[in-house]
């Protein structure tokens, strides 16, 4: 099972694949939805389960969200339509402020949102089960974060920091050499 990084990298780089391939239909600003839900989509539920762990308000909301949430279909069929409408607004913002550049010059719009969602969901769930040990392993079961500590989430927090900006940053380099040194 990969971490957050391989996630993050393998979306972008097969994002930047699909760009280049799509004549410009695929963009920098689709390629950046579908990598933030290929990194962090389905695994909301798993950080919203760890965070409740360290927050001491117990582990109930969060092992009653990530059973729901860690699923490549019910992640966007149950948080599809609200992240659809997040990120349409995010698009419009993003493009006006300048902060990312469409082909078209248009944000996306709710379905564009909604397809990219789905497709970062199943993008996640190839890249986890090609680590997959039969689906079934202690190890498996452990990161997929299913609720079998019996204490708080062994998890750094300083760690989720560390990644975390890791992370902001790759998105952050791709949106300033799209923007700024685009093609």
């Amino acid at each position: 099972m990969p971490g957050p990084g391989p996630h993050m990298i393998y979306a972008i780089g097969s994002g930047q694949g699909l760009m280049h391939v799509s004549n410009g239909r695929f963009g920098p600003h689709h390629c950046v939805t579908y990598a933030i839900n290929a990194f962090f989509g389905p695994d909301i539920g798993s950080f919203c389960e760890w965070l409740s762990s360290i927050m001491g308000s117990g582990r109930l909301l969060g092992s009653s969200v990530e059973q729901w949430i860690h699923d490549p279909f019910y992640y966007a069929l149950i948080l599809g339509f609200p992240l659809s409408l997040l990120y349409t607004c995010l698009s419009r913002f993003l493009l006006q402020r300048g902060l990312l550049d469409s082909f078209s010059g248009a944000p996306l719009n709710v379905r564009q949102c909604f397809l990219l969602i789905f497709a970062g969901s199943l993008s996640h769930f190839f890249l986890d089960h090609l680590f997959e040990e039969n689906g079934h392993s202690s190890m498996y079961t452990w990161i997929l974060s299913t609720g079998w500590w019996k204490t708080r989430a062994p998890v750094n927090p300083d760690a989720v920091v560390v990644i975390g900006l890791l992370c902001a940053a790759l998105i952050g380099g791709f949106i300033y050499i799209y923007r700024f040194h685009g093609e």
